[in-house]
């Protein structure tokens, strides 16, 4: 294994961090199964203490040391304020974390954070903790995710650009933004433009316009191209479309994770890779790139304007 810097052996992970109900849970459990698959030794870390339904197994969970119920029963607090406290009282209590992920080196480690969006916007507590986690040689990728049904509001797609532009800015992690629940997209309704103009983060006046055809946003049009402007100013917000159901889907946000944290695998890994995609064709769900993921929700489409006619 590598050496640090520091002298200690080199880690590397992803924090997974996203709005409550984008998916974080339910990727780390995806994401910690593939990469097993291709031979990864993998380790999940709940780092949220309201989180009471993991979908599998974790490594180290802070509950251990904190829980959501115990901070609000005892300061009197709501949801929201004991979460702040409890990521306060973890910064504070980090020497505990350390200790515990001692046990993990050797480990790709997964950290399943909350949904707060706060706690990556402007809050202080996780983005010290991560701080941290970079002094002890883990070398990390923030997996921001977000909820593709926003893509067919274009009001609340700007919203999410926004978020997610603040949040890349303040965590101060390589970053990669995850266009999550892609299988469920064409239940969500039509989308306004082709799935890359999401992806990519196209020219945003067209999505302004669209904006402006609406009585109610058409008196905010200023205010959304000043927000428009600050994010195409940055030019860092892009997405990765992410159906945990289809190999070659998670194989692309994989290799977008491993670049972003400096992570190489050997031939081992890459035999064990080729294996299993091989084994992936044929699959119900097959996305081998955005066009393809287009492809099906404009096939999706047609077919629904079909049934219409049909039963007209």
């Amino acid at each position: 294994m590598s050496e640090g810097r520091q002298g200690g052996s080199l880690a590397f992970g992803q924090v997974v961090i996203g709005p409550p109900g984008s998916g974080k849970s339910t990727y780390c459990h995806a994401m910690g199964e593939f990469l097993g698959r291709v031979g990864r030794r993998v380790a999940v870390v709940n780092l949220d203490p309201a989180n009471e339904a993991l979908p599998g197994p974790c490594a180290l969970d802070i509950a251990q040391l904190i829980t959501l119920p115990d901070a609000m029963a005892s300061l009197g607090l709501g949801p929201n304020g004991g979460l702040l406290y409890c990521m306060e009282y973890l910064e504070a209590n980090v020497d505990w974390l350390q200790e515990k992920l001692e046990g993990l080196r050797g480990h790709y480690v997964l950290f399943d954070c909350p949904g707060q969006v706060e706690l990556y916007t402007h809050h202080s507590a996780l983005k010290n903790v991560f701080a941290r986690l970079a002094k002890w040689n883990f070398r990390l990728a923030a997996v921001h995710l977000v909820d593709s049904h926003y893509c067919t509001d274009p009001g609340k797609f700007i919203s999410v650009l926004c978020t997610s532009l603040s949040t890349m800015l303040h965590v101060e992690l390589p970053h990669v933004n995850i266009l999550s629940k892609m299988d469920l997209i064409e239940q969500y309704g039509k989308l306004a433009f082709n799935l890359d103009y999401y992806t990519e983060v196209l020219d945003l006046s067209y999505l302004v316009d669209h904006l402006a055809s609406d009585p109610f946003f058409r008196n905010y049009r200023r205010l959304n191209e000043k927000l428009v402007e600050v994010i195409e100013d940055y030019s860092l917000v892009s997405f990765v479309p992410l159906n945990v159901q289809d190999k070659e889907s998670m194989r692309q946000v994989m290799q977008a994770v491993d670049k972003a944290n400096g992570y190489s695998f050997g031939d081992q890994e890459h035999r064990s890779l080729e294996a299993l995609m091989s084994a992936a064709v044929g699959a119900d769900f097959h996305f081998s790139s955005t066009l393809a993921v287009q492809e099906k929700y404009v096939q999706s489409q047609d077919k629904a304007v079909e049934e219409e006619v049909m039963d007209l």
